[in-house]
């Protein structure tokens, strides 16, 4: 079985002979894999009017618990986000209903952000749907090769993260 990978790569050997390609390979795959399922994962966040991003700020607040509430800065930290972009996520989540921002009682230089119950039950059905369609996206995988594949990309994002 071959890819367009392979076949890019066997490109590159016919021409460069001299490079070692398998990190080009390995790369290549987990970026096609990216382009590939994101926009199948972008589907499913759509059908309930939401972007990836704005899942995401949703999700972090979720899985917060009760009250679901957390700082705008702690948000951010949490999807990887700056300041900026995430108060125009925030804007748009507010404007739609789905999050409230109010001042901490118990800090009022301070602002929390918290789930309502239409972004609690926006949040609970589309990950719900986006959980059925990423089992899908990894359908042909076998639970072992899943397992195998899930270990060595948290080891490859553990060195990641150490660079």
């Amino acid at each position: 079985m071959s890819d367009a990978v392979d076949r890019i790569v066997e490109q590159w050997r016919a021409e460069r002979a001299d490079l070692p390609l398998d990190a080009m390979a390995t790369l290549g795959r987990l970026g096609r894999l990216a382009a590939l399922a994101g926009p199948r994962i972008d589907e499913v966040f759509a059908r309930f009017d939401l972007t990836h991003g704005e899942f995401d700020v949703l999700a972090a607040l979720r899985r917060s618990g009760s009250p679901f509430t957390l700082t705008p800065t702690l948000l951010a930290r949490t999807v990887m986000l700056s300041p900026a972009a995430m108060t125009n996520r925030l804007d748009r989540l507010e404007n739609a209903g789905l999050v409230v921002r109010e001042i901490d009682p118990g800090n009022r230089r301070s602002i929390r952000v918290s789930l309502t119950e239409a972004g609690r039950t926006r949040v609970d059905e589309a990950v719900t749907e986006h959980v059925a369609n990423e089992e899908r996206l990894l359908s042909t995988l076998s639970a072992a090769d899943r397992r195998r594949l899930d270990d060595i990309l948290r080891r490859l994002l553990a060195g990641l993260e150490t660079l």
